[in-house]
């Protein structure tokens, strides 16, 4: 990990969750990685392997409705994705599309969930942060549901 990303991930709202010494173990875990734009990072199903935390750039998370991709919540620097790959293991929820290039770390969701078990102060503190980030998806997915319902009903 360069300083640079370092500093980056300092500022994200996951970190500010972590102790220093949660924030090393972290680091640790992590590593560089970098994806193209419109490059699909995964796809809603796919099996789950890793966490990501955006460094720069923005990715779409998306959904497909009938043969319609319908984008729920746009996301970049600071904000994560991946969240199923601590807590599930067995299917995104959402589309992961780079809407420019990104700049993300990269942590491997098992290797996460074993730290999380093996301290849990930095357990906790990782799982209140994947909590914010569910419950936000989950009001992202709900008023992009109900905007396009609303649309649908003004139509008919």
């Amino acid at each position: 990990m360069t300083t640079e990303s370092l500093l980056e991930a300092l500022r994200s709202p996951l970190a500010q969750e972590l102790e220093p010494q949660h924030f090393d173990k972290l680091k640790e875990l992590a590593a560089e990685v970098d994806f193209r734009e419109d490059e699909i990072i995964f796809r809603e199903q796919e099996e789950c392997d890793e966490f990501y935390l955006i460094l720069s750039g923005r990715v779409a998370l998306e959904m497909v409705l009938r043969g319609r991709v319908v984008c729920v919540q746009m996301l970049s620097a600071g904000d994560e994705l991946g969240w199923s790959s601590v807590l599930m293991r067995y299917g995104r929820h959402f589309q992961a599309r780079c809407t420019c290039p990104v700049l993300a770390l990269a942590v491997h969701g098992p290797d996460l969930l074993e730290a999380c078990k093996q301290d849990t102060a930095f357990g906790f503190a990782i799982m209140r942060r994947l909590l914010e980030v569910v419950a936000g998806r989950l009001q992202a997915t709900r008023l992009q549901l109900l905007e396009i319902f609303n649309i649908k009903a003004n139509l008919a």
